[in-house]
C-alpha cells in the first residue's frame, strides 16, 4: 500500500475509499476506518498479525497477567496477533511454557505455538486441549466476537452467549488459580454471566484498551484467581471493578 500523503503538520491526510459495486455500506466504512487507523498502520510496522495486537499489551500492562513459562489457550485465534504477543510475554520462541491456538479458520504458523483447526464446542474439545497442552492451562483468553447484526440488544445477547461458552470451556481446562480473559460488550456482562465468573474466580474486572475503538462498544472481562470444578460460592467482598475504575 502507497504512504498516505501528509499535512503540513507532517501528520497522514485522511484516506477516502471511493464506493465501489457490490460493497456495502458497512463493508465501505469499515474499509475507510481500518485504511485511516494508526493501530493497523502501526501492527504493519511492527510485524503484528492485527491491530489486535496492541489491545492484549495494553492489558497486559494494566493486569500483568502473562508470566514466564505459563501454558495458555488462545481461543478464535487466527489470525493470530494474540497468540504472538503471548509467546512473547512467557518466552516461548527460549523454550519457556506452551501456547495451543484454537480456531475454525486456518492460521499461519508463529514459531512454537500449536495450532488446532477445531470448534472448541465439540464434546472431546476440552480433552483434546489438555492433550495438546500437557496438563491444566493457565490462562485461557479469547478474542472472539460473534457476527455483529447492528440491532444492539440482539448483539449483546449474541456475544454474551458466546463468552458463556468460552467461560464454560475454560472451566473445564484451567488449573486453580488459573485466569479467563474474553472480549464483551458493555452493557452485555451483567447478571448470570458476571454471577457465575464471580462464583469460580476470586477476581472479576472490567478492562478498556485504548486500543479499542473509542466508539466501540468492546471491553474485555478479566477473571483471575480460578477456584476450580466445584467451587462453591464467591466471597462476598471479592471485588468487582467497573470499566469507568479501569479508564
Amino acid at each position: 500500500m502507497n504512504t498516505p500523503s501528509r499535512g503540513p503538520d507532517g501528520r497522514p491526510l485522511k484516506v477516502r475509499v471511493k464506493t465501489a459495486r457490490g460493497r456495502t455500506t458497512s463493508q465501505q466504512k469499515w474499509l475507510q476506518r481500518q485504511l485511516n487507523d494508526p493501530y493497523v498502520a502501526r501492527a504493519r510496522r511492527e510485524g503484528w498479525r492485527s491491530r489486535a495486537a496492541f489491545k492484549l499489551i495494553e492489558i497486559e500492562e494494566k493486569a500483568r497477567l502473562l508470566k514466564k513459562g505459563m501454558r495458555i489457550v488462545d481461543l478464535g485465534a487466527a489470525p493470530g496477533g494474540w497468540s504472538q504477543v503471548a509467546a512473547q510475554k512467557i518466552g516461548l520462541e527460549a523454550g519457556h511454557g506452551k501456547i495451543v491456538a484454537i480456531d475454525l479458520l486456518e492460521m499461519e504458523a508463529i514459531p512454537g505455538v500449536v495450532f488446532a483447526q477445531m470448534d472448541f464446542l465439540e464434546p472431546d474439545a476440552p480433552e483434546r486441549l489438555l492433550a495438546l497442552m500437557d496438563g491444566p492451562a493457565d490462562v485461557v483468553m479469547s478474542d472472539m466476537a460473534a457476527n455483529a447484526t447492528g440491532h444492539k440488544k440482539t448483539d449483546h445477547l449474541k456475544i454474551v452467549a458466546l463468552v458463556e461458552l468460552a467461560a464454560e470451556f475454560a472451566r473445564q481446562v484451567l488449573a486453580p488459580g488459573g485466569a479467563f480473559l474474553a472480549k464483551v460488550l458493555q452493557g452485555g456482562t451483567e447478571g448470570a454471566l458476571l454471577a457465575d465468573l464471580k462464583r469460580d474466580f476470586a477476581q472479576v474486572k472490567h478492562l478498556k484498551p485504548a486500543a479499542s475503538r473509542a466508539d466501540s462498544a468492546e471491553l474485555y472481562v478479566l477473571a483471575t484467581g480460578y477456584r476450580g470444578r466445584g467451587a462453591v460460592g464467591a466471597d462476598e467482598g471479592s471485588p468487582t471493578d467497573s470499566p469507568a475504575a479501569q479508564e
